[in-house]
């Protein structure tokens, strides 16, 4: 079978859950905490199969396992096909931190200087048998997501998806936004007879929002300060960005903006989602 097989393990909180979703991300098969009686039937089952699904196989193991960890090396060894095996770890401060961070209980129930002590003790064999020991002491999750890329010798250019709302804030500020902004200062064209049961989509009313010098200058700023902060983003790893322009009824002035911002960051080469949220509501 021509496959590519990486079993993950390590320390707790060394950063294997983490890898494991990257290599999720990355098109693997993953299972977290397959118990290792199983893992010798789940590999043969998936060297006979024709699915393509496990041509590509990560599998998580750690000190869950207990005392079948003394049945590693046999299990490995009878696999149909060998490994590459992944160790994450990190220094004890590193690790001692991130439990306190996360207020999570380490997986052997113990105070965590000493529990880290006793895993290193009992995960020391599977250690000198790894294919590579990765040190997160000073990664953070894009660097993790690049270390694995590269091992896989895939490249990890981030594609940053986005959507641009417009919304009523008397309707509520969208749930998922990561920016958003107020266009309420603009001049209304709710109060302009023609435009009011027009929308933002209407080339009237765009012409008499972005008629006006501060709805101009606005935008260039505003749209100048999205543009600046995307690749901020992507090197920390986000893919996604969620951008929601308000305005009172959300029918006239945010859809203006929000149309004006897809359309300049599309010019940019962005993939871009658009999302007019309220305009159908009666104000």
């Amino acid at each position: 079978m021509d496959a590519q097989f990486f079993i993950i393990t390590g320390i707790s909180g060394a950063g294997k859950s983490q890898a494991i979703k990257c290599f999720e991300d990355l098109g693997f098969f993953c299972i977290d905490n397959l118990p290792l009686i199983l893992i010798e039937k789940f590999v043969s089952l998936s060297a006979s199969s024709q699915d393509n699904r496990f041509k590509k196989i990560a599998l998580g193991i750690d000190i869950r396992e207990g005392e079948n960890l003394s049945d590693f090396s046999r299990i490995i060894s009878n696999l149909a096909f060998r490994p590459r095996i992944l160790f994450f770890d990190a220094s004890d401060e590193t690790i001692i931190r991130r439990f306190s961070e996360t207020r999570r209980k380490h997986p052997l129930g113990k105070i965590v200087p000493e529990a880290v002590k006793i895993e290193r003790a009992i995960l020391s064999d599977i250690k000198a048998q790894t294919s590579k020991v990765i040190d997160t002491t000073d990664m953070n999750l894009q660097e993790l997501k690049e270390t694995i890329a590269g091992l896989l010798k895939i490249s990890q250019k981030t594609e940053m998806r986005i959507t641009v709302i417009s919304f009523g804030y008397k309707y509520g500020i969208p749930s998922d936004a990561d920016i958003v902004m107020d266009v309420r200062f603009l001049p209304n064209p709710f109060y302009v007879n023609d435009l009011k049961h027009r929308t933002g989509n209407e080339r009237k009313v765009k012409n008499y929002v972005m008629g006006f010098p501060d709805a101009k200058k606005f935008a260039k700023l505003f749209f100048g300060m999205i543009l600046s902060v995307i690749p901020k983003y992507i090197k920390e790893g986000k893919s996604y960005l969620t951008i929601a322009l308000g305005c009172t009824g959300g029918r006239h002035r945010s859809v203006v903006l929000a149309n004006e911002l897809k359309e300049y960051l599309s010019k940019k080469k962005f993939s871009v989602i658009l999302k007019h949220r309220d305009i159908d509501k009666v104000n």
